[in-house]
């Protein structure tokens, strides 16, 4: 039987000043491991630059490119394919002891920059370590950080960490990704974090500005899984970016200089 699948237009466009020539890494293509497939891309860039891709060492699609002196505008367009289905949910998924992991998959049990079990680590074993564990209990992590923070634009910055998100109870998306992945590393589930472009696609529109989203894969029964911690829910069209640590990994845009955005756009909507 053949899958049933959706189109969607996802992209982004960023306007920057910049005082002299800035070396600049851009990750903001569709990742091309499933289970979206890139139809049609493109970069239109003005002025006009030379470019070229490449691939990081966690698998991420990404381009080099020099920001020239003064102001530019770079936008990139994307139709892709996504299955008509959220994604795998188990909820008898184990987890697996530290032993039976995976050589590749044990960095994911670390403290990375932004994510702290170490720091954390109490506060997941007195809430979550009578737990039976399982995919139950990362869905209690989820379901806790999701009442626990505040989703609110400004409450956090780019150096914000998971401890510090969660000792203020408010953050982005970034930073429920970032405090769920702390408590199930606590717990030794491996845990890491992902964004991409998240479309409403069968559920009511979100009447903010469409930005990139962050979430979390979470290593069960031999294999990931998706969750969500800032929207907790199974959703549509998840369109993946990239993966990684913690943000730090999967930055969208990393300048070797300080240009100024004046501004960014982001869209990700089912195609007409």
């Amino acid at each position: 039987m053949t899958a049933v699948s959706r189109q969607v237009r996802v992209g982004c466009e960023f306007r920057y000043t910049a005082e002299v020539q800035t070396p600049a890494i851009f990750q903001v293509e569709p990742s091309g491991v499933g289970p979206a497939a890139v139809l049609q891309q493109g970069w239109d860039i003005q002025p006009a630059t030379t470019r070229h891709g490449y691939t990081d060492l966690y698998g991420n699609d990404c381009q080099r490119l020099t920001l020239p002196a003064g102001d530019s505008t770079l936008r990139y367009n994307a139709l892709v394919a996504v299955p008509d289905a959220t994604e795998d949910v188990d909820l008898d998924a184990a987890e697996l002891p530290v032993p039976q992991l995976p050589d590749d998959v044990l960095i994911y049990t670390m403290p990375s920059r932004y994510c702290l079990p170490d720091v954390l680590g109490d506060q997941a074993w007195r809430l979550f370590g009578g737990q039976k564990p399982g995919y139950r209990r990362v869905q209690a992590i989820c379901d806790h950080v999701n009442s626990h923070l505040r989703f609110e634009y400004g409450t956090s910055s780019p150096t914000t960490t998971a401890a510090e998100a969660y000792a203020a109870g408010s953050g982005v998306c970034r930073d429920f990704a970032h405090v769920a992945i702390s408590f199930c590393r606590a717990l030794s589930i491996p845990a890491r974090y992902v964004f991409g472009y998240l479309p409403d696609m069968d559920v009511p529109p979100d009447p903010a500005p469409m930005d990139f989203a962050a979430w979390m894969e979470v290593y069960l029964d031999h294999r990931w899984w998706t969750f969500d911690p800032r929207n907790n829910a199974a959703r549509k069209g998840r369109t993946l970016i990239g993966r990684g640590r913690d943000a730090v990994d999967v930055a969208m845009v990393t300048t070797y200089g300080g240009p100024l955005l004046r501004s960014m756009q982001v869209w990700a909507e089912e195609a007409t």
